[in-house]
């Protein structure tokens, strides 16, 4: 009888860590988008122009999404800065550049703009504008290593030659969850550019 209270219990605090990590991916600021069509998982959306807060870094995926997430907290929550925090959204997004590097982005609040923003105090965090584009896009569960990645990118890849679509650029990783997150609540997508 004992171990079934403790089971149920444990249970119990597991579901009311799920449920407060749902809350809390949220209530956050996701970028909008219009949804041209909508096939399952598989999704074709066009998103408005986004200014965004930057850092270029180096390595494996996991490490290079790591490496520059410290840099941009520490600009949104003032760390290195004079200024007022900036509310955190969803997702962190991550793209791929030339020669092994990778580009992580926080995507700011929709009050903002590049005059508004604070400026960065050194010159690792960069503000960009993003301009307006189509995406195609997967949406999956689960703790988003290099084999689930690579999985997803091959689903939507099948989907976009079914759609007659065209890629346009390199893949975007989007990561909406943070890490305490359980990996069956997660959301991840793979964004495709398209012509």
């Amino acid at each position: 009888m004992k171990m079934l209270w403790i089971t149920g219990g444990l249970v119990g605090v597991l579901l009311l860590a799920g449920c407060g990590a749902l809350l809390a991916a949220n209530s956050v600021e996701k970028p909008p988008y219009e949804s041209v069509s909508l096939d399952g998982d598989f999704e074709l959306r066009d998103y408005a122009e986004q200014v965004v807060a930057e850092v270029t870094t180096t390595g494996a995926r996991q490490q290079a999404v790591s490496a520059g997430f410290g840099p941009l907290a520490g600009y949104i929550f003032a760390k290195e800065r004079a200024g007022e925090k900036i509310a955190m959204t969803a997702p962190v997004t991550q793209t791929s550049g030339e020669g092994g590097e990778w580009v992580v982005r926080f995507i700011m609040p929709s009050e903002y703009t590049l005059e508004t923003l604070p400026k960065p105090a050194g010159a690792q965090v960069r503000l960009e504008t993003l301009p307006p584009r189509r995406m195609a896009a997967v949406k999956f569960s689960g703790v988003a290593n290099d084999a689930l990645i690579a999985e997803q990118e091959a689903r939507l890849v099948v989907w976009m030659d079914a759609q007659g679509l065209t890629p346009r650029d390199t893949p975007t990783y989007a990561y909406y969850n943070d890490p305490f997150t359980p990996g069956f609540m997660r959301r991840n997508e793979v964004l495709v550019p398209v012509n």
